[in-house]
């Protein structure tokens, strides 16, 4: 019985393997591209051009791209076609863009709260992109020897002005004696107030006089910048690039053989050998596919001693048992 127990137990786990390799050796094959990744940009030719000289073959593909195109996304890889493998020779680019260009100029103004021209300039764009109404761009820089400040507006104010005067050796305290108004820078100052000091037979009189001054304040300047600099337009957005490949022409001078009949036995027909197509190779088997399949013939043999030695084993014990009597 321990026999027969080991002997099911080796079937069992070899027909788990078997069920589990098929699985395994799927997703080891496979080679679908990691989630997240882009697949390249493919652009496909306008036309194709081909011509023979000296027994090459020249294949042309051209492509009408824009300014803003990558030709790096054009296919520059070997290639076979109708039989012949192509490979690159050149790239040519003809530009058949064209731009306008023109001076341009853009005059700007803003708010400043002071005058002084090194704050001003601190606080202006060193450059500016611009797009213009008729489709002009570029980058347009201040022309600092054009800037004007000019105030932006006025508030009138008014404030006190004070001045003092001295009189020496006046005959007596008496403010008859003393001016009741006085001029200073240009403002007219009236008498305040009076102090006398006694100096022997004579007064000295410290007179204070007042006055109101009034005046405009700037409440801020407006600055005007011009930015200038070359705008340009493009009024045909076109470039031709040429992949120029190559193969050698193998027609010249080849051989073309008949393939030979298959022997038939007497009286059938016989049957042309079928002959490969030259353009297609079959495709290369994996490492993986080629271990899965090894793997699974050898696992299959095993079970199959393992199931073929159970059944002699039960077939040996009925005869033996017949032979006792115990069936």
């Amino acid at each position: 019985m321990k026999k027969h127990h080991r002997l099911l137990t080796l079937a069992s786990a070899l027909l788990l393997a078997l069920a589990a390799l098929p699985s395994t050796a799927l997703a080891a094959e496979s080679t679908e591209p990691a989630q997240g990744t882009q697949p390249p940009a493919v652009l496909y030719p306008a036309e194709v051009r081909t011509s023979e000289e000296n027994g090459m073959i020249r294949l042309e593909k051209v492509y009408y791209l824009s300014t803003r195109d990558d030709p790096a996304a054009i296919p520059t890889g070997d290639f076979d076609r109708e039989g012949r493998h192509y490979t690159l020779l050149d790239v040519l680019k003809n530009d058949l863009s064209e731009t306008d260009a023109k001076d341009y100029i853009e005059v700007i103004t803003l708010d400043s709260s002071t005058k002084d021209m090194g704050e001003i300039i601190k606080t202006l764009e060193p450059e500016r992109e611009i797009t213009t109404e008729d489709g002009y761009t570029g980058i347009l820089k201040p022309d600092y020897t054009k800037i004007t400040v000019e105030a932006a507006g006025y508030k009138t104010s008014s404030w006190t002005v004070s001045a003092t005067r001295t009189y020496p050796n006046l005959s007596d305290a008496d403010a008859s004696l003393i001016p009741k108004t006085i001029t200073d820078s240009g403002r007219t100052l009236t008498l305040a107030n009076v102090n006398w000091q006694e100096a022997g037979e004579f007064y000295n009189a410290t007179a204070s006089y007042t006055g109101t001054a009034s005046g405009r304040n700037v409440t801020g300047y407006t600055v005007t910048v011009e930015y200038s600099g070359e705008v340009t337009k493009t009024s045909r957005d076109t470039i031709i690039y040429t992949a120029v490949f190559s193969a050698e022409n193998t027609s010249h001078g080849e051989t073309h053989l008949e393939p030979e009949a298959t022997p038939t036995p007497e009286g059938g027909d016989s049957q042309p050998e079928q002959t490969k197509e030259p353009d297609k190779e079959p495709a290369p088997d994996s490492g993986g596919s080629i271990a899965g399949k090894i793997v699974v013939t050898a696992l299959a043999g095993i079970a199959a001693l393992a199931l073929v030695g159970y059944g002699g084993w039960r077939g040996y014990k009925y005869i033996r048992d017949k032979k006792r009597g115990y069936v």
